[in-house]
């Protein structure tokens, strides 16, 4: 396998750092960015950085993707061949609280990024979006060619924001590029503001968990090494304008562009996850049931079969044994 330098946005991140792991430990040449933003406890972010500095062929630094320069004077002393965009502002809920700052980052900063991908002729731009993007869609499972265009927040209309501005891209400087819509993202080293980090941590110490819908909530729950595994793959997928490989094909008919479903094509009942929990806790959670929140779906479904037909792989960890391993980090690190 060729080796290749490769520059990931958001290396501090869940996914980056699970992302960062994978591609050193089969020997490429990995260079972080990250802004070590306070969203969350920067502390994890910082242990996560520092495992993935015991690699030699890993660097990094510390910025934000509006600093155009910074970014940019980065890029050039990398070199990179491949861009993994994955730095973001996350959060469905938080987007209801602070708009703007889904703007500054998601738009802004994605925009510096494909500017400095097309200034230095990559082979292959990869960047995150998001299943929220489908938003009130009603058909399941979702896949790569319904129509997009009912987003519930400001988080999922940013995140489409950026397919059409990465579609644009694709279109007026051939920057080939592939887009990934990740469903709802579990494991080890996984954000505190996530529904598995809670609801342990919550359970624990012996608080009210918060059910939303009254439990009448599905979720396509889909395990960090699946998601990684999955990009990976894609790396060397790189989509060729107008050239289909199924149905559910969304290469464009004028770009080297293309967009992915990565999710564990099943849907799980909320209900049922918080069971595996206490299952695997031997606690029973306080359960808080409470109305639906604005801005959130009942369902989120993926089908595959693109991911699929393109790398030969999906994702298969079932939940019990995802929530095992998330567990018995979390009791480690936290020493509980």
């Amino acid at each position: 396998m060729k080796k290749r330098r490769i520059f990931v946005t958001g290396s501090a991140g869940f996914i980056g750092f699970h992302l960062s792991k994978l591609l050193l430990t089969e020997g490429h040449e990995v260079h972080g960015y990250d802004g070590m933003t306070d969203y969350y406890d920067v502390n994890l972010k910082q242990a996560r950085h520092k495992l993935l500095e015991n690699f030699s062929n890993f660097t990094n630094t510390v910025g934000m993707l509006e600093d155009h320069k910074l970014l940019y004077d980065d890029f050039k002393k990398f070199n990179p061949d491949v861009v993994i965009h994955l730095a973001a502002q996350a959060g469905v809920r938080y987007s209801l609280e602070n708009p703007r700052a889904y703007i500054e980052s998601n738009i802004v900063g994605t925009f510096n990024i494909m500017e400095v991908a097309r200034k230095n002729n990559i082979k292959h731009l990869l960047m995150a979006s998001t299943s929220s993007v489908y938003g009130a869609n009603q058909n399941m499972p979702f896949d790569e060619c319904d129509k997009a265009d009912t987003q519930l927040t400001i988080y999922a209309a940013t995140k489409k924001a950026n397919e059409n501005m990465a579609h644009s891209y694709a279109y007026l400087h051939k920057l080939p590029t592939t887009m990934f819509r990740f469903f709802t993202v579990y494991g080890p080293w996984g954000r505190p503001d996530m529904a598995l980090f809670k609801f342990t941590k919550q359970i624990l110490n012996n608080d009210e968990i918060d059910i939303y819908n009254n439990g009448e909530m599905y979720r396509d729950f889909t395990y960090v090494d699946d998601l990684v595994n999955g990009i990976r793959l894609l790396i060397d997928a790189i989509p060729e304008t107008g050239k289909s490989l199924c149905k559910t094909d969304s290469i464009s008919p004028v770009g080297p562009y293309r967009v992915v479903n990565i999710g564990n094509s099943k849907k799980i009942k909320l209900l049922d996850f918080i069971d595996a929990i206490e299952l695997e806790l031997d606690i029973k959670a306080k359960r808080n049931m409470m109305p639906m929140q604005i801005g959130d779906v009942t369902e989120t479904w993926a089908d595959v079969s693109l991911l699929k037909a393109l790398t030969g792989f999906s994702p298969n960890t079932n939940i019990k044994q995802g929530i095992k391993n998330f567990i018995h980090w979390y009791k480690e690190y936290y020493g509980v």
